[in-house]
Formats: structure tokens, sequence, C-alpha cells
């Protein structure tokens, strides 16, 4: 008896083992960004084994933007990069989903995350999406309410939020925060709303300092840039600069209990990898829906202050504007 336990025990252990050891294989869909190809590189190199350990980027579904020329140029490099990394090419976003347990979801596109978002939902894979969630506030919204009809978790971020500067100054480290003045480049894409394509970056930075709780916003706006400010429901008060003309710099400065504190720049890919390789495995985002959507939210309502001359707009009213968009997307989708 003694020894059917022991042999029990050990069988036991060599399962947890097997289990323990399991590799969670990754998917990519989209190889139009050059975040494909750095986390790629960083999870599969092997050249940090406590990092990329337990994960894998097994299979890549290269499409991705086809109607923005700086995206779709980059697919025939990309896709030879991650071959060269030893991950399988893809014809379609269902064949993938059959290879990976996690997905990437990194098409440079923002249009086109709702669709490709829908289907891995349905699929029951855990799925990260690259910045911008969607390419307006409309998708984003639709994307969240697709996400929890399908029961699907959902997380969306710039890197920029997890600069160790930026979360320093998120947990208090620095002291009770009392404004913020943020920046990053802003690269017009006619394809999408202005800040969505990548001003976001300066965007999430800014929120990621001042939390939630934004209540209305107004834009001043040049061929050289554009500054956004906005009044949170508490008094304070945080800015966004939008550069357009000059060098291309991320950071900013947030005003705490304690002084005046710099914010963080961008620093590379790893701290958020890290933070999306916990999420496969937790399936808990590490940051609210209601962050997201305020971001986005924020961003329309500083669209509408431009095309209104810089009047102040009330993140509520930019809301139900996004939430009507949201709807009619939705419809396809309940067909």
């Amino acid at each position: 008896m003694k020894n059917r336990i022991s042999l029990l025990l050990i069988l036991l252990a060599i399962s947890f083992s097997i289990h323990a050891q399991k590799v969670m294989r990754i998917g990519i869909i989209g190889l139009d960004t050059s975040h494909s190809t750095a986390f790629t590189e960083l999870i599969n190199s092997g050249s940090d084994e406590t990092f990329s350990k337990g994960f894998r980027v097994v299979a890549a579904y290269p499409y991705g933007s086809k109607t923005i020329q700086s995206s779709y140029e980059r697919i025939p490099g990309y896709i030879e990069k991650v071959k060269a990394n030893g991950v399988e090419i893809t014809s379609s976003i269902a064949d993938l989903l059959e290879k990976v347990d996690c997905v990437l979801l990194e098409t440079n596109d923002g249009r086109l995350h709702l669709e490709q978002a829908v289907e891995v939902f349905k699929s029951g894979k855990i799925c990260y999406i690259d910045k911008p969630i969607g390419a307006t506030l409309g998708d984003a919204i639709a994307i969240y309410e697709m996400a929890e009809k399908y029961n699907a978790p959902v997380f969306s971020s710039s890197a920029l939020r997890f600069t160790p500067q930026n979360q320093k100054l998120r947990n208090g480290e620095f002291g009770k925060i009392l404004g913020a003045d943020c920046y990053s480049p802003h690269k017009v894409e006619p394809t999408h709303p202005d800040f969505g394509f990548y001003g976001i970056h300066g965007v999430e930075t800014l929120y990621t300092i001042m939390g939630t709780g934004c209540e209305s916003v107004n834009r001043m706006s040049s061929d050289r840039g554009d500054v956004v400010v906005g009044r949170w429901k508490d008094g304070r008060i945080g800015t966004f600069r939008a550069i357009i003309k000059g060098p291309q710099i991320y950071g900013g400065t947030a005003y705490t209990s304690k002084g005046a504190v710099a914010a963080g720049g961008y620093q590379g890919y790893k701290a958020l990898l890290e933070q999306i390789l916990k999420y496969f495995q937790t399936g808990i985002s590490p940051i609210s829906k209601e962050e997201t959507i305020e971001i986005f939210t924020f961003m329309k309502a500083s669209n509408m202050s431009k095309a209104e001359n810089g009047r102040i707009v009330t993140l509520e009213e930019a809301y139900q504007k996004g939430l009507k968009d949201a709807r009619k997307l939705i419809k396809t989708y309940k067909k």
C-alpha cells in the first residue's frame, strides 16, 4: 500500500512538472508594425531566459493593413524576420487560431481591429490588442462590448504606460498628483482620427499619471502641433502636447505634492511585454476598461473641440457620440 502511494505521488509530481513546463504558444496577427518583430525577438531569441521562459511565438498571420502604405510596405520584410525566429506564416486568422493558445493582435491599422478581435473572441483564445485598440471611440466601445458578449478578457496599452518612472508616479511614490503636462509625437494619418494612430502615446502617459476623471477638454492647433487641456472633476488640470514638427520625443512633467517630477519617456517594449505575458497567464488586464475608454473619449472630445475652434467639449458629450457609432458597428455582428 505504501509503495502504491509513493508511486502515485511520483506520477502526480511528473504530471505537475510536465504541465508546469508547457509552453504557451503565441500567435501574431499583423506583421505591419515593428512591434511584431520586436516582441518576437524578445520572446523567441532566448537571450533572457527568465523573461521569455514558458512562451513562444509559433505562428503569424501577416495582414495587417492593406491600405496604409507605411504599414503594408513593411510586411514582406517582417515576414522574413519572424520566419528567421522560427515562426510559421499562416494564410488566415482561422488557421492561426488552431495553432496557438493566445494572440498578439498587432495590426497597425486600427480600423481592422474590431473584425479581427471578434474572430479571436469567438475562438476562446486570450488576446492582447496593440494600440490603438480601435481606430475610433466607437470601435473601442464596440470591441469591449463584443469581448463581454464572448466572455473574453481585453488588454490594450501604449508602451509608455509601463515606463518605470510613470509607474512610480502612478503609484504615488513621488507624492499626490496635482496635475501633469505630457507630450509625444503626433503623426497625422488620414485614415484615423487625430491622436488615435500615434499621438495616443502621450495621451496614455497623461492618463497613467493622472488617472481617470477628466470631465472636459479644449484644444488649440497649428501646423506645428496641438495642445489639449483637460479639466478633471476634482479641479486638476492635465495637458497633452502633440508634436508634429520638431524632435520626436516623449515625456512630460508631473506636479506633485512634493514638487515637479519628470515623466518617463520611451524605454523599449520589454516592460510592456512583461505585462502582456503576465496577462496571458492570469487573464486579468492591468488596465480597466473604463480607463482605456476614457482615453479614447478624451481624444474624441479634443477632435470635436478642434472642429469648433477650441470650444470646451465635455467627455460625456463625446462619449454619447462614440456610443452611437458603436451601436451601429455592433449591429453588423448580430445579424
